[in-house]
């Protein structure tokens, strides 16, 4: 039986990021496990948004330290595009409380005006808006390169990165955790271990006693071809048609919705938008920008979101001594992974702990996340 200081489940974004901050600050054994390749999972489907518009001010935070990451890494595809939020008039007052927040988090974002707007995405359809939020150092990434980042750092910190190797079974009992069970068999023992395997998290938990409220929820993702050139315009949040907008290559436009998803499994859903689905968001993206009448929808797909029930991940301790969750990023962890690992490594390190806003003991009424402006 092979042991380690430290064993990661998940080979994603989330993990390997975490195994990058690890190996930085000393620690070089450290081993993950990923189930098919890097980055395959959930970070393979991500739409990359760069954006600290949260209603959490510990996320807003590990967004703006995420968005200054990758302002130092430009090889890691970042298109620093801006990035707009707009709403209707129930949700100005909030939004310009959460301008507020940010601003004095020392996120560069800024209210701005219909005409502003009719300036940065000109034959936007904005009568239905009644407040905007706009970021500069916003935009979007590339999930797969940066996962590929992460895992080239580690490795160059001594980390060990195991693909094709699915773990069956975490080890243990209620009061410390022992290492895991692979598929194959093999016992693989730790001190520590940390889960960061998206959607499959839950499962793996509950093995050794741990309820954790994470799920999965389908997302459809459609391609736009729009027919004119788009120029260089920002992504845009639309909370009142509840869709994103931003660049794709090629000239096309990528669309998701902010709409309630479908709870699925993360294994074998349907990996493209339904004829309903593909109907509805052509209809809310030509509402919405009508200066493309000669838009068609070439392609789509299906992400999988490992969610929880406030759309804030669960970071943290949970069970038994030595295992650490950190999952359920609702959508958001593409921005803040470089956050999540540097959070983690100093939580198993012991360095600092881990922001109580994420604890799984919220879950319990054990503890509380705070949104001042939702």
């Amino acid at each position: 039986m092979s042991s380690h200081a430290v064993v990661i489940i998940g080979g994603g974004l989330e993990g390997l990021s975490i195994a990058a901050a690890l190996t930085a600050r000393g620690q070089r054994d450290v081993l993950v496990l990923e189930r098919r390749t890097t980055g395959s999972g959930g970070t393979a489907k991500s739409s990359g948004l760069v954006r600290c518009h949260y209603d959490c001010a510990t996320l807003t935070e590990m967004a703006w330290e995420g968005t200054r990451f990758f302002e130092r890494h430009p090889g890691l595809g970042f298109h620093q595009t801006g990035h707009i939020v707009g709403v209707g008039e129930q949700g100005a007052s909030a939004l310009r409380d959460n301008v507020a927040m940010r601003q004095g988090l020392g996120v560069d974002v800024a209210a701005v005006t219909h005409d502003d707007i009719a300036a940065l995405w000109p034959g936007l359809e904005t009568k239905d808006f009644a407040a905007f939020a706009f970021e500069p150092r916003g935009g979007h990434g590339d999930p797969v390169a940066t996962c590929r980042h992460f895992a080239q750092a580690a490795q160059r910190g001594g980390a060990r990165i195991l693909e094709h190797t699915k773990v069956a079974a975490l080890l243990g009992d209620s009061t410390r955790i022992s290492g895991v069970r692979l598929v194959d068999g093999r016992i693989i023992g730790a001190r520590t271990v940390i889960v960061a395997a998206g959607a499959w998290t839950a499962d793996l938990a509950a093995q050794v006693g741990v309820t954790l409220p994470i799920g999965a929820t389908r997302e459809p993702i459609v391609i736009a071809a729009p027919g004119a050139p788009v120029g260089p315009v920002p992504a845009f949040t639309d909370l009142v048609g509840m869709q994103y907008v931003r660049h794709e290559r090629h000239g096309r436009l990528l669309i998701g919705s902010h709409t309630g998803a479908e709870l699925t499994t993360p294994d074998g859903y349907l990996n493209k938008a339904t004829d309903v689905e593909l109907e509805r968001a052509a209809a809310k993206f030509t509402t919405r920008f009508p200066a493309f009448p000669d838009v068609v929808f070439p392609q789509s797909y299906a992400a999988c979101y490992d969610i929880t029930p406030d759309l804030t991940p669960v970071i943290g301790p949970a069970g038994p001594e030595g295992l650490h969750v950190a999952a359920g990023f609702s959508g958001h962890g593409f921005a803040i992974a470089p956050a999540v690992g540097r959070i983690c490594a100093e939580m198993v390190l012991g360095l600092e702990p881990p922001p109580p806003d994420f604890s799984p003991a919220r879950f319990t009424g054990q503890a509380s996340l705070v949104t001042p402006t939702p």
